[in-house]
């Protein structure tokens, strides 16, 4: 294979002739946890999370009890009782009120919560500070490798960097350990101090997973901390959120985001200190981009000044390749492949050479615009081994991801002189990191909206992600540098934007913005706005219309709201966004029914009487809408055609080096006068 590093897997250990077979050894290091003689003799300093009790319904006046665990893996959460008063939070759900602290009672031998007079056949939920008895990434490798027939393997317990005496313990820890090991050359970081929502069930099977969560970052130390420099405080609620835990589909509060921002402060200021550690120790700092990396925003405003050298994360598709190799503030990126050498994949009736095959086809779209500096594979080498004609294959694949850097020297490709901005409630924050709810794995809710990241990863455009707040506040000048707008995803979601599109300041700058020029896309329900429609507190004047921008678009959302109107759509028969597509449009899940409100909109995909794909001019600008865009080679043509028709610039469609196959894609180099497809 060619490999110039190593590095250890989560439970193994490398033989002492590893530095003596490549340049650089990597070793894995937890700052979080890993010393179990320290965090047994120190109980008060485990990771806190908070959790939602399941509902339960009053039948009656009599006292409604709730066991705050229930439905919960009691090996990895025990309720954290300290200040309970402050930090848990009764709530009739049927209502949205809290119930007062003198209305409920709490046995800590049972775990269980009384609520003493509850109104009949209203609903109750506890939300409840809870002590992480077992750290999320260990208890996954855990139970994925069978590690409970081993005697040696210890059920490792998480210790909070803010909890006194843990950040002296980890200064220490890592100084001893540097020493002690020589060999090392990178200290691969599993991230660092908080993991990401990961909650199993009383199976011990995954309950609950978001890897943008910051439920586990919570503590009493860090909820008086952030209460002190803010001068408000946080309610159990700002973190459970209903149920929803501030899943990154829910369009964030203003509390949501200051506690983002707390968090990250802290973790980067710490987590600098560990990197100087290292660098004083003559070492390179790696951060592995997932496990614990909350408040390792790696597209914040802190993380360049941790000084890490290298970021490395687990690819499993071009936008999440994208995500890691247009990191700022690093020397170098480095992307590991799928599949992981577990046994879940390396096991009879795998496929590790298909997943193989698909996680290099899918992320090499992604290389070629935005090349990572390295690759590699993790897991346990002895499972791979197992299975020749995969380890042939990677071969084959590490090959071709250096004839990549040695024909282009560094070099980046061509883009076509389109600006394109996403715009969501997250903006740059989650750059590449939109509508995934564990990495990139597929969900029926997603892949309809994902697959236009996914496409914009391996097209060649300049792709910034804007947020609406930046557009309210900034107004036209937000849109200064961008010729074509893209607001996609379902109604009332963080990526559709939902009520935010009341904000007479966000509609007013687009239609401007297109108005002048500028193009905007739409896909599936966007600037939807479901929940003010004929409200009288706007003024009793209902806006008559779903979609904020149906103007723009020219299409709208029909909700049986006006069934009485007649229409006579028809589909236009030559359009050039469809030019070289053969008609076979996959858009992935039913938005709902999309009409035409503007006769001079041309439809251009149509089914079972809706508008699947349509174009409209507004003044100078233009509008597209497309229902929905799940990856593949025939959608990223047809997003591609659809940018620069929407930017006035089909006539150059013959100088951006686009493949007369839809099914090719090209990757132009100027200076190399290369070209990869």
């Amino acid at each position: 294979l060619g490999a110039d590093a190593v590095r250890n897997s989560d439970g193994t250990w490398l033989p002492e002739i590893a530095s003596e077979l490549v340049d650089k050894v990597y070793s894995t290091y937890f700052p979080a946890r890993g010393d179990q003689e320290f965090a047994l003799a120190h109980p008060q300093t485990l990771v806190n999370q908070y959790l939602l009790s399941a509902r339960h319904t009053a039948l009656g006046t009599a006292a409604l009890e709730i066991d705050v665990m229930e439905g919960y893996f009691r090996d990895q959460f025990a309720p954290h009782y300290e200040r309970y008063e402050r930090f848990w939070e009764v709530t009739d759900r049927t209502t949205g009120q809290v119930v007062p602290t003198e209305n409920w009672q709490l046995d800590r031998q049972r775990g269980v919560v009384t609520i003493c007079q509850p109104t009949p056949w209203h609903e109750y939920t506890v939300a409840f500070l809870a002590d992480q008895l077992w750290d999320s990434t260990q208890m996954y490798n855990y139970i994925t490798n069978n590690w409970q027939d081993d005697p040696t393997r210890v059920k490792e317990r998480p210790y909070d960097a803010r909890k006194h005496p843990v950040w002296e313990h980890t200064r220490q820890a890592l100084t001893d350990w540097l020493e002690a090991h020589p060999e090392v050359d990178v200290v691969r970081f599993t991230t660092f101090f908080y993991h990401f929502t990961l909650v199993f069930n009383e199976s011990g099977k995954e309950k609950f997973v978001d890897w943008f969560g910051y439920s586990a970052s919570v503590s009493p130390e860090a909820l008086d901390a952030f209460e002190a420099e803010y001068g408000y405080a946080l309610r159990a609620e700002d973190f459970v959120d209903a149920g929803y835990y501030n899943c990154p589909f829910r369009s964030p509060s203003p509390q949501f985001l200051d506690w983002i921002d707390f968090t990250s402060r802290f973790v980067a200021a710490k987590a600098k200190e560990l990197v100087d550690i290292a660098h004083a120790n003559g070492r390179e700092a790696m951060m592995f981009l997932g496990d614990n990396w909350i408040g390792m925003e790696p597209y914040g405003p802190y993380f360049p000044s941790i000084k890490m050298d290298a970021v490395v994360g687990s690819v499993g598709s071009a936008a999440t390749c994208r995500m890691i190799s247009d990191i700022p503030g690093v020397r170098y990126t480095e992307g590991r492949f799928l599949p992981y050498f577990f046994p879940d994949v390396f096991r009879e009736g795998g496929d590790p050479l298909g997943e193989a095959n698909e996680s290099w086809r899918t992320a090499r779209r992604a290389i070629v615009r935005s090349p990572l500096d390295r690759m590699g594979y993790g897991g346990y080498l002895s499972l791979a081994l197992k299975f020749p004609e995969f380890i042939d294959r990677v071969e084959e694949i590490l090959a071709e991801f250096r004839s990549l850097h040695e024909a282009t020297g560094g070099e980046k490709p061509a883009c076509a002189p389109v600006r394109v901005a996403v715009l969501n409630a997250w903006g740059k924050l989650r750059t590449w990191q939109t509508h995934m709810v564990a990495h990139a794995l597929w969900y029926k809710q997603i892949h309809t909206y994902l697959g236009v990241i996914e496409a914009l990863a391996g097209l060649p455009f300049d792709v910034r992600f804007m947020s609406f707040d930046e557009v309210i506040n900034g107004g036209d000048s937000s849109l200064g540098d961008v010729d074509v707008v893209i607001n996609a995803g379902a109604a009332n979601t963080a990526f559709s934007g939902g009520e935010v599109w009341e904000d007479l300041r966000l509609q007013d700058t687009l239609r401007r913005f297109v108005a002048r020029g500028g193009g905007f896309i739409g896909v599936g329900q966007p600037t939807a706005s479901l929940g003010t429609q004929g409200q009288a507190d706007r003024g009793g004047i209902c806006r008559g219309s779903i979609f904020a921008l149906a103007d723009v678009l020219g299409v709208d959302q029909e909700i049986s709201w006006s069934l009485s109107k007649d229409r006579y759509d028809e589909v236009v028969p030559e359009h050039f966004i469809t030019a070289d597509l053969d008609g076979d449009y996959v858009f992935g899940e039913d938005p709902g029914d999309v009409v035409v409100t503007d006769p001079d909109t041309s439809v251009l995909v149509m089914e079972r009487g809706s508008v699947r794909a349509s174009a409209h001019d507004f003044c100078s600008g233009r509008g597209v809408y497309l229902a929905g865009l799940t990856w593949s080679t025939a959608n990223s043509r047809l997003l591609h055609r659809a940018i620069m028709w929407a930017a006035h610039r089909e006539d150059q469609w013959d100088c951006v080096l686009a493949s007369s196959n839809p099914d090719v894609e090209v990757a132009w180099y100027p200076k190399s006068q290369l070209a990869f497809i």
